[in-house]
């Protein structure tokens, strides 16, 4: 199978045998990665993004299973975001 990117981010796929393309938008979201001190598994969630949360006992398995309900998620459509993910600040408390 061949693939390309183009200068919007989506990638095009191209099946063997086949002539026809199809084009898939490759989504990016930003989610905060916590590690759970009483399982162990790692748990992430997209800000302001409802829904989208899962579970991983590593990383990879995590990064999967965001992957998938994001995925499912957007079969209804894009989402309306509630919050924009900015970052991470230090607090100095005396």
């Amino acid at each position: 199978m061949n693939l390309a990117w183009d200068a919007l981010g989506c990638i095009w796929y191209k099946g063997s045998g086949c002539r026809q393309m199809r084009k898939t938008i490759m989504h990016q979201y930003t989610a905060v990665i916590e590690r759970c001190p009483d399982t162990s598994l790692y748990v992430g969630y997209v800000p302001g993004f409802s829904g989208a949360h899962s579970q991983g006992q590593t990383l990879e398995e995590l990064n999967r299973n965001l992957a998938e309900v994001i995925a499912m998620l957007l079969e209804d459509g894009e989402p309306h975001l509630e919050a924009e993910f900015i970052g991470t600040q230090a607090v100095q408390v005396p």
